[in-house]
């Protein structure tokens, strides 16, 4: 609260100073707020005040403040379940929710990904003082396993820098082999491996999402295929992005390959809408 809305001195334990807070600063600017999701129902409560009627209160104050500010928020939660289960103010979605663009993940649009492997490999050589580059064998053998179906990049661009810091940390006078990419594509393997494989039976997973006891009815070959499922479309961004992992060998014999559409399908027979899985 006293981030966004600022505080007064001695408004707490700590409050030394007067603190103007974000919006105060965004006034006649551009407030980007992420994970406007995270927020508490007060804080939603005064936010939604201060969009509709650029005045707020800040914390420890008797006196409002005003702020003339354009919002952009960023969330990766599925903020009308949220209204729906009553931990988001469906009023206050109503006034963000004018325009709505999706990010796909590095998953969803791997076109990017050899590019920001650059724009990461020039951000490491600046804080490491020299050039670190790959030889060429070494960048396509990255290249090829990074665009595979095993590569999920589940943490995102996160995932990525953290790949690149640790082969330039590795690379013999600045140079990244092959050898160092092998030692990688292992570790990225092992790490998500671990998180598709968690300690989650395929009995809990599918409990969670249909109900307590219906995989009672469900041979455990079909447990299985079904977790599997729902695990996959957890950790994707979009059907588009599960039908390319779940059929990476037969949608290349398709002319056309309408990958979200064979999801939903599956998802179907279950009665499961992709959506329900994101929340």
């Amino acid at each position: 609260m006293s981030a966004l809305f600022g505080h007064k001195k001695g408004a707490f334990t700590g409050a030394t100073a007067d603190r103007a807070g974000l919006l105060k600063e965004a006034h006649q600017g551009l407030l980007f707020l992420d994970e406007i999701g995270e927020l508490g129902l007060d804080e939603q409560a005064m936010l939604l005040r201060a969009i509709e009627d650029k005045r707020f209160i800040p914390f420890g104050s008797d006196r409002e403040a005003s702020s003339d500010f354009q919002l952009i928020a960023g969330t990766n939660k599925d903020l009308a379940r949220k209204a729906r289960e009553g931990t988001f103010r469906a009023d206050l979605l109503a006034r963000i929710d004018l325009w709505t663009y999706e990010l796909p993940s590095l998953k969803d649009r791997i076109e990017d990904l050899e590019p920001n492997i650059d724009y990461e490999l020039e951000a490491f050589s600046n804080k490491a003082g020299h050039l670190v580059s790959f030889n060429k064998a070494a960048r396509e053998k990255y290249l090829a396993f990074g665009r595979s179906p095993e590569a999920t990049w589940s943490a995102n661009f996160r995932d990525l820098n953290a790949s690149i810091t640790r082969m330039g940390t590795l690379a013999d006078g600045g140079r990244i082999t092959a050898e160092v990419v092998n030692e990688e594509i292992n570790r990225l393997k092992l790490k998500w491996q671990t998180a598709a494989h968690s300690e989650e039976s395929p009995k809990t997973t599918i409990e969670s999402v249909l109900g307590a006891g219906s995989s009672e009815e469900m041979d455990y070959y079909d447990q299985l295929k079904l977790a599997a499922l729902i695990g996959v479309c957890r950790n994707s961004g979009s059907m588009a992005e599960a039908g390319r992992k779940l059929f990476h060998v037969s949608r290349q014999a398709k002319k056309s390959s309408n990958d979200s559409h064979r999801v939903k399908q599956l998802l179907g027979k279950y009665g499961i809408q992709f959506d329900e899985l994101k929340a």
